[in-house]
């Protein structure tokens, strides 16, 4: 192995509340919060935020020239009461929707990211 990933850290005009948000739907601790940065942890890698100013979100839909460049996949047992929870807690759904067995949201600061079943 020549390395393992320590973190994954997300770019956004306010990290104390994108904390929240995923604190919230992963069910993780909010670990560290202040102006500049926060970070979550809980189950694998911990999630960063850090503050970016300017910062614009990445465009997601089928023809964007600017189109996302990562996402983050997470496992739900049921699509339809991930989703209503997601965007209770303020998370967007895209209209262009690439598929049926899956669910692209985007989290407030504009980052897509699925919802998905783990199959068998």
């Amino acid at each position: 192995m020549t390395a393992s990933l320590a973190m994954v850290s997300l770019d956004c005009p306010d990290p104390q509340a994108l904390a929240v948000f995923y604190s919230e739907l992963l069910g993780w601790k909010v670990a560290h919060s202040e102006e500049q940065y926060a970070m979550i942890t809980g189950e694998g890698a911990p999630i960063g935020f850090g503050r970016v100013e300017g910062y614009v979100a990445p465009q997601w839909s089928a023809d964007s020239p600017d189109a996302k460049r990562y996402h983050l996949d997470f496992y739900v047992d049921d699509l339809d009461t991930a989703e209503a929870r997601a965007l209770e807690l303020g998370a967007a759904k895209p209209e262009f929707q690439p598929g049926e067995t899956w669910r692209v949201l985007l989290d407030p600061a504009g980052h897509p990211f699925c919802l998905c079943v783990q199959s068998g």
